[in-house]
């Protein structure tokens, strides 16, 4: 499902040209807007999502301000400061005056989404710190491409698109790459409670949610940990003690490999053979023949 943006305003005096021009990609909506002013255009903004306002291009004698208190007098924007981040839930105002047009960029993105594509640990302040009226000519760069892709009647891949957007927020933001944090392993008893439990229940499939439990951690916190302990991730460890109640199934040698199949979780024989081969780099027949020579 596309993301979509979560905004309120109350605006005056814009007239839209050639209606909005709007991407989705990966958490990121990005919105391109031409648009007639009156003598004076001004609107109040508030979104539920950050978002960045960028100034591409701008016609007229006036300058516009932009400030977050109806009572501040903001900062007149010129040439060199047509960038703008709102975190969310901050309240914008926008106040235009003899200027006849402009043309900006507007890229909301869901910030949850943001964080899991960056598989790091973000800065909540990054996120919160509002960063009104700045130049900074590679994000222009990339505003511009992005706006040109925006207008296209024949857009590229959308790979291209997301690149470049979460490109721009990675620079806004200094979004740097933190340095992994080492994971504390299991204490004794938990690490004895998660592996007999999945030592019982290895023929079904186990929940990470019942192993957090289990250890009263969270499903995260659990799943670092339980591999920094053993070396596997939990359903690593399931299936390699599948393989070994299988082993032992096999070498009985009193059981049809469809049963043992069963027995021990797999779907059915074709689907035991396949993962037991990829683990042990043989079929479970050959394994059981070599054993009993």
């Amino acid at each position: 499902m596309n993301f979509q943006p979560r905004m309120e305003n109350r605006i005056e005096g814009f007239s839209v040209m050639g209606g909005l021009r709007r991407r989705y990609w990966n958490g990121i909506t990005a919105d391109l807007w031409d648009v007639e002013c009156a003598s004076y255009a001004g609107g109040h903004y508030t979104a539920r999502d950050p978002r960045l306002f960028i100034l591409l291009d701008q016609r007229g004698r006036g300058r516009s301000n932009v400030k977050l208190s109806p009572k501040s007098s903001g900062t007149p924007q010129d040439g060199h400061s047509p960038i703008s981040y709102i975190p969310a839930d901050m309240d914008l105002w926008v106040d235009f005056a003899d200027v006849q047009y402009v043309r900006h960029l507007d890229i909301h993105f869901d910030a949850d989404v943001l964080v899991q594509r960056l598989s790091e640990e973000i800065d909540p302040k990054k996120l919160q710190n509002p960063q009104l009226l700045f130049f900074d000519q590679q994000v222009m760069t990339l505003a511009e491409l992005i706006a040109t892709e925006l207008a296209s009647s024949a857009p590229l891949n959308d790979l291209y698109g997301d690149s470049l957007a979460l490109a721009l927020l990675i620079d806004v933001l200094k979004l740097e790459k933190t340095s992994p944090r080492r994971r504390s392993t299991l204490a004794g008893w938990q690490l004895r409670r998660a592996t007999d439990f999945i030592s019982e229940n290895c023929t079904r499939n186990i929940r990470l949610q019942e192993l957090a439990e289990l250890t009263r951690m969270s499903q995260s916190h659990f799943s670092h940990s339980f591999k920094a302990s053993t070396g596997l991730a939990p359903h690593e460890w399931q299936m390699r003690t599948r393989l070994e109640k299988a082993k032992e199934l096999l070498s009985l040698d009193t059981q049809p490999l469809t049963e043992i199949a069963a027995e021990t979780g797999f779907s059915d024989q074709a689907h035991f053979t396949k993962v037991f081969r990829k683990h042990l780099g043989t079929t479970p027949a050959r394994w059981r023949k070599a054993r009993q020579s």
